[in-house]
Order: C-alpha cells, then structure tokens, then sequence
C-alpha cells in the first residue's frame, strides 16, 4: 500500500470487533443465534465479525458434507451475516492473519489439551502454537512483531485446590474473585513473561464449562467434573519503542484496543460449553493513504455488451499475470463465488500513468435487482487486495448462451 505522505494527517479511524469462541462438542446450530451476534443490539454497530469454534462433527458424514456443500456452522453463520455484507475467511486454520490499514493483525483460534493435571502441556502447546506461525511472504514479521493478536478458543485451563462444593457455592453466590487466585491462566500469566503480555477482560461471569447439554446446570454425571473458565478470550498489543529525541515531528502511531464487553451466553445449551464473546472497538490512524487497488466499474453498465472496469494500482504493488478480477453478488460465501471473472493481464484493453482498464464477460447475467462487487484477487499475496462499492448491471432485451471456455481460478 502507498505510505502515507509526512504531511498528511489521515484522521482516527474506530473499527468494533466482535470476537464469538465456543466449543459446540459436535452439536448442530441452534435455530437463533441474535443473542451470540449482537443483531439485535441498535446501540451496537459492528464492523468485523471474528468466529472461532472448537469441536465441530468430525465424523465421515461431517466430512463429506463440508467437502461437497460446508459444514452447517459455516453454512448458518452465512446465512446471517451475508445479508449484512460480512464474507468468510478461512476456516479450520489455526491462524488467520490480516492487514488493517497498514497494520498487522493476527488471529488465532485454539483447543489445548483438556484436564487439571495437564497444565504444564497447555503451556507447552501455547509457546509451540505461536513457534510455527511462520507466514509464506517474506515481508510479513514475526507475529509477536504484528501490532494485534486476538487469541481465544478453549483453552482449558482449570480451577485448581478448591473442592467441587467451594466452586460450585462460589458461583451460587455469583463470588467469582474467590475463584480467580486458583485459576491456571490467571497463575501461569503472573510468572510467564510472554503470557503476561496477553491482556484479558475480568471473568465477571460464570465458569463456561461443564454443563449438562441442554441445560443450565452443571455437571451432574458420575465424574461431577468441577466448573471452570475454560473459554477464553486474550490479546496482545505490540510494545512500541520509544520514540527518537531528535525526532518530535514523526508521531508514534496510533493503534489503541477498548474492551468493551467479555460475556458468556447462557441462553445457548446445546453444548457442555457456554459461548463467550468480547467486542473490542480498535482505534487507529491509517499508516496508508491508498488500498493497493482501486476498482471502478462503468458508471452505466448493462447486460448488453461487456462491462468496462478501470483500476489503479499504488506504486509499490507488484502484479502478475495470473491476478484477476472477480465480478460477485453482494452477500457471496466463498472467493470461488464469482458469477464471472477475467484474467488482467490477457484482457487488459489500455494503461497509462496507474490507470489500468480491462474488458469483463457479463453476457450470462439475468435481469435482477441485486447488487454486485468487483474483488481484485492477487496471485502474489494470494488474497483479495482491491474490492470496488457496490454498484448494479441494468438489463437488455436478449439474454446469450454458452459456457465460458477458459480455465477458471480456483483459490
């Protein structure tokens, strides 16, 4: 992206974040999920939906419905979301790492290994996950070096000394801090140095795990296992330096998170997990003035000839030829759902001093009302680098046949 010029001031930007970790221990979606999302919160405008699961249906059906269709979390939270222009990313990873307005930012979605005894394991899996986060591109640091982690998942930390009854009178009596000097988490980040670093919300609600599925009650099997914060929420900013003496002129940047809630769901029992949530408003002064890309669609396109798309690049953005261009529905799944595309480089009609214009295929759209996207899609970077506003296709008297014949991108 363009670094932004000394004497340009870009004002603060606020982006609320709204973070869902739930262990769903192989249950189907419940038939509303407002509470979970915030949708019926008017108060609340969120810009960026961040959702991790632990334990979906792995069994062979569940493998073979998520490789011929998508799993049916995946499939529900789209059905909810795609209305309100939110798109998916990827799913199942352990780490999702992203770029706002110049800043690094890293998602880790994660499931230790269960037990009170096994802390020392948990701890252990915890250094080795954020060891292995190694990224293909040579130009994105370290992800301690990245200015945000969001880390969250059941992690499974336990309750430790007290009895069943303590604990269990403890919540009774909604005594949370009682609990806290015994929790694992809450010990292990007094004396790890890196685990310090990780910033959590107070646990102002009761222990997310083990209850009786369909019920609010904890567990009442024969283990009677002990209720414990299990499902958690952290983040880490990064340690800024301090700035140069000798140079008052050049700002520190601006990049500041807000918790704004850290909640449990009880209203959901189809698990033995409760869900918790965070909202986060992430306050920042843009590091770029420019998307790497910027895509304009003709400002009166119809059906009855190709669409016209022009598009400029920033100066440090390097192309290839196997980038292309996406033309989308507004509401889309998935980077593959594009209803056509074309490769930039082969249709490229004319170019000048960053101004690029390529021809685009819309002969097999029909008549609608709804809105489309143009996505820009970098081979290089090997993600979506340019996405145009939403815009509409007027349509013509006669609608043409026939299958694109050229290979199409897969991602």
């Amino acid at each position: 992206m363009a670094a932004m010029n000394p004497q340009t001031e870009l004002r603060v930007r606020t982006l609320s974040i709204h973070v869902v970790t739930w262990n769903v221990a192989s249950a189907a979606p419940p038939p509303d999920l407002s509470d979970l999302l915030q949708l019926n919160n008017l108060n609340l405008n969120l810009d960026v939906y961040v959702i991790g699961l632990q334990e979906m249906n792995c069994g062979i059906m569940s493998l073979l419905s998520d490789t011929a269709f998508e799993d049916p979390w995946s499939s529900f939270f789209m059905d909810v979301l795609s209305p309100l222009s939110f798109v998916k990313g990827n799913k199942g990873g352990v780490n999702i790492f992203l770029k706002f307005y110049g800043y690094y930012v890293s998602i880790v979605n994660c499931h230790l290994p269960p037990h009170v005894a096994n802390n020392d394991q948990r701890l252990e899996h915890f250094d080795r996950i954020l060891e292995m986060q190694n990224f293909e591109a040579q130009d994105i640091p370290n992800i301690l070096d990245h200015d945000l982690i969001l880390w969250f998942g059941d992690m499974n930390f336990r309750i430790e000394d007290f009895g069943l009854h303590f604990v269990r009178e403890s919540i009774k009596n909604q005594c949370y801090s009682d609990l806290w000097e015994k929790d694992q988490l809450s010990i292990a980040k007094r004396h790890d140095p890196l685990l310090r670093e990780f910033q959590e919300g107070p646990l102002l609600f009761p222990p997310t795990y083990k209850f009786d599925k369909n019920s609010n009650n904890y567990d009442t099997s024969e283990k009677k296992r002990k209720p414990a914060w299990t499902d958690r929420i952290l983040w880490r900013l990064k340690r800024q330096p301090q700035a140069a003496i000798h140079t008052p002129t050049l700002s520190a940047p601006h990049f500041t998170l807000f918790l704004r809630s850290y909640v449990s769901h009880m209203l959901y029992s189809v698990s033995d997990h409760k869900p918790v949530t965070s909202t986060f408003d992430l306050e920042l002064k843009p590091l770029v003035s420019a998307p790497l890309i910027t895509l304009l669609p003709e400002s009166r396109c119809t059906t009855e000839s190709d669409m016209l798309i022009s598009y400029s690049l920033t100066a440090d953005f390097l192309s290839s030829p196997w980038d292309w261009i996406g033309l989308y529905k507004v509401g889309l799944r998935h980077i593959n759902d594009y209803v056509s595309y074309v490769w930039v480089r082969d249709n490229q009609v004319s170019f000048s001093d960053g101004l690029n214009q390529v021809y685009i295929d819309i002969s097999d759209i029909r008549e609608t009302e709804d809105q489309f996207l143009l996505f820009y899609y970098s081979n290089n970077l090997h993600s979506v680098v340019g996405i145009s506003t939403p815009f509409k296709i007027q349509p013509r008297s006669f609608l043409a046949e026939g299958p694109l014949d050229e290979a199409q991108p897969q991602i």
